[in-house]
């Protein structure tokens, strides 16, 4: 009985050490640092010891395998000579010295089975479910072996330092860090199991992405921009204002490219005198110029740093390609925000039937490609619009109407504005 109460001990000691490992090292470092600041004796001890992990470790190890080296020692001092007599009484025609060595590897086997369960799995899953609680809780015993076991460790970090030397390894070379993509493979295993939300994993992917975007990926391109046109008179400026209630408007002079400034409605409904000179002087700012190839993440810390709120996009020759605002920035951040009373926007793309289409000018010509099953010039084209400009070889007039067949395509142009197709009846012929 005081042999199987002493092995007992040693599995429970094996079970101590093991669940201290787990729990230690997976302690938020934040929480812990926390409890640090505000004087937590145990959270002190903690922090001393992980503040060395390769020796932490070591003492951890050490301890399992003394208290591992015992259990088998002990073991099968203990019980392997009476097995073995009951063994021989009960008539087994059996050498002694085999069964001994037979006894030893099923005492052997037997042991891991109960070390294996209570000694390492169940203390462990116990310290995954309770970190906080157990790393804190164990934090004296760990504390006070960690000195006995000092010299031993001392040692054993010598010895190993040395081998890795001679590996070719630095020792003191600071372990890789956490890489984006395991915090994504974490991401997706925490969304998985339920533990984040999804709003959250799409938000926290975004910002990993959002240094990857290139801002005209996400304005407002130029043939959806509302401007103001010098020529244009006071009262039809105030007209498109009020008519599409955007909180800036580029100001453009003969073109869409000759950029003069940038309008904002809110200094311009405080101004009682609307004259075209006084709104001018007043109410349009400088155009805050920036490439259409600059990422988003740079565009967004240059935005904070001047205080804009509104820039414009300019292309490799010159020319305007579109705008952006922070609102457009922040919901590539955090997805959409439009108001609830704004219009939702028609699908690009939308099936009426078998082999027709209502296509918005503005849709991809790739996706037109793959949707109707036709091959488009999408080398030459971006856009539906510009697909179908090409075909008529010509600017079609605001509010037309026309048809235009190709030997696979029937296209039927339902509106046009500012000289842009807005939506097509496409079939298949």
């Amino acid at each position: 009985m005081q042999a199987i109460v002493l092995l007992i001990i040693l599995i429970f000691l094996n079970a101590v050490f093991a669940s201290a490992e787990i729990a230690v090292l997976s302690m938020s470092e934040t929480k812990l640092k926390k409890l640090v600041g505000e004087g937590d004796r145990r959270a002190l001890k903690l922090n001393n010891l992980i503040e060395q992990p390769a020796r932490f470790l070591a003492t951890i190890q050490v301890a399992i395998t003394l208290a591992g080296f015992l259990q088998s020692a002990f073991a099968a001092d203990t019980f392997a000579d009476p097995l073995v007599t009951v063994l021989l009484e009960a008539g087994v025609p059996v050498p002694a010295n085999v069964l001994r060595s037979a006894a030893i590897v099923l005492i052997t086997i037997i042991l891991s089975y109960f070390t294996l369960v209570f000694g390492e799995l169940v203390p462990k899953r116990l310290a995954m479910k309770k970190t906080e609680q157990m790393a804190l809780g164990m934090a004296g015993l760990l504390y006070f072996v960690a000195k006995v076991f000092a010299p031993l460790v001392w040692l054993l970090t010598v010895s190993t330092n040395l081998v890795l030397r001679l590996m070719g390894i630095s020792p003191e070379e600071e372990e890789d860090q956490v890489t984006e993509e395991e915090i994504r493979m974490l991401l997706m295993e925490g969304s998985e199991q339920g533990n984040i939300q999804l709003e959250e994993t799409q938000m926290i992917r975004n910002v990993f992405e959002f240094d990857d975007i290139p801002v005209d990926e996400i304005c407002t391109h130029r043939r959806e921009v509302v401007m103001l046109y010098l020529e244009d008179t006071p009262e039809e400026w105030e007209e498109v204002i009020r008519n599409h209630r955007y909180t800036h408007y580029p100001v453009v002079g003969e073109s869409q490219d000759d950029i003069v400034g940038v309008l904002d409605t809110k200094d311009y409904f405080r101004t009682d005198d609307r004259s075209r000179e006084n709104i001018m002087k007043r109410c349009v700012e400088e155009p805050y110029l920036i490439p259409e190839s600059m990422k988003a993440n740079v565009l967004l810390r240059q935005m904070k740093e001047k205080k804009v709120y509104f820039a414009i996009l300019i292309d490799e020759y010159g020319g305007m390609s579109g705008v952006i605002t922070d609102h457009d920035l922040i919901e590539a951040l955090v997805g959409d925000l439009n108001d609830a009373e704004e219009p939702e926007r028609p699908e690009d793309i939308r099936k009426l039937g078998e082999d027709c289409w209502k296509i918005q000018g503005s849709a991809s010509l790739d996706e037109g490609e793959e949707t109707v099953g036709v091959k488009l010039p999408t080398d030459t084209f971006d856009t539906f619009s510009g697909y179908i400009w090409g075909l008529a070889g010509r600017v079609p007039d605001d509010g037309e109407r026309f048809v235009w067949e190709t030997d696979e395509l029937e296209i039927r142009v339902l509106s046009v504005e500012n000289h842009v197709i807005k939506e097509a009846i496409v079939r298949k012929k």
